[in-house]
């Protein structure tokens, strides 16, 4: 990360809950550019020499730390902030875990399991997973966003309309995102940082990954946004098509259904042809393969379909 910041924040300056009462951390004029240090997902729970009793041992008031709030001047309700990311500074390890009762699969996977990974922090290459897997890196913010409107203290697992746990892996270097302001100064955080994940994160973790972000902030006088959007600055296919996909379909008039189906047809997959444990195949999964809306017209049924990139095993 070679960008000269106007601020840096520590991750001992966060907090575990979005709420508008939170006294901002530093005060900027948009224009201004922050480096965020941030935890990993676990909030230290999950250390690089951990056991699968720290997943089962997790604490879940403290999952998902966000280093912050930032008081953005003149930003208020109706305007939007648009943030940049302008690169990370990697911790060079991450976690992937299955968490019981997270994830979209919960019912056919109830014990803990962890997966430990190793990175090189400069050619961010891709990292092993067990026998003869490589999973390609693209690091992102998990969770990005605003403080919202509704007073007092609202968990940040799920995702709201000034952003928040969005888990969209596209938003990532060079990125700009545009974000709804329901209070002044918008109060801005992020953390929950991933080294790689795929469309969906369907275990309910990416490689969940401590490292540092940089960011500028510009503000939109009367955007009037109702959700979050974003700019990519070229492809997002993370260069994954090279030997191409395996996909595997779900079907009918229930969309979470159908995307169950889809990926559990994939777990039986990847678990057949190299051996490897039904819930590493799923970890595996929710880190380096897509979920994607197929057909959504065809009344009553609908297709959704789960890519898993060849390259990844091949």
């Amino acid at each position: 990360m070679a960008h000269r910041c106007d601020h840096t924040l520590h991750r001992t300056i966060h907090h575990h809950g979005w709420n508008n009462a939170n006294p901002p951390a530093i005060r900027i004029a948009p224009g201004q550019t922050v480096e965020f240090d941030t935890i990993d997902a676990s909030g230290g729970q999950i250390g690089p020499v951990s056991g699968v009793e720290a997943v089962r041992k997790l604490d879940f008031a403290l999952v998902n730390p966000v280093t912050g709030p930032v008081y953005i001047d003149g930003a208020e309700p109706g305007d939007a902030i648009r943030v940049k990311i302008l690169g990370f500074k990697p911790s060079g390890w991450g976690w992937t875990a299955n968490i019981p009762g997270f994830g979209l699969l919960t019912d056919q996977f109830p014990d803990p399991a962890l997966h430990l990974w190793s990175y090189a922090t400069t050619s961010m290459g891709p990292a092993a997973f067990g026998p003869g897997g490589r999973v390609p890196l693209k690091p992102f913010p998990g969770t990005i966003g605003l403080a919202p409107a509704a007073h007092g203290t609202h968990s940040i697992v799920p995702p709201r309309r000034v952003g928040g746990n969005l888990d969209v892996r596209d938003i990532s270097e060079g990125v700009e995102l545009w974000l709804p302001v329901e209070v002044a100064g918008g109060l801005f955080s992020v953390g929950d940082m991933h080294a790689a994940q795929g469309d969906g994160e369907i275990c309910g973790t990416a490689i969940e990954s401590p490292m540092s972000v940089a960011i500028s902030f510009d503000l939109e006088k009367r955007a009037n946004l109702k959700y979050p959007r974003f700019r990519t600055p070229g492809p997002v296919t993370r260069h994954l098509d090279a030997k191409g996909y395996d996909a595997t379909m779900g079907i009918g008039p229930d969309l979470m259904t159908a995307a169950r189906e889809a990926v559990s047809q994939m777990v039986d997959l990847l678990s057949r042809r190299t051996g490897m444990a039904a819930v590493d195949a799923y970890m595996l999964c929710s880190v380096a393969g897509d979920l994607r809306i197929s057909e959504i017209v065809d009344q009553p049924n609908w297709v959704v379909s789960f890519y898993f990139p060849r390259v990844v095993l091949e």
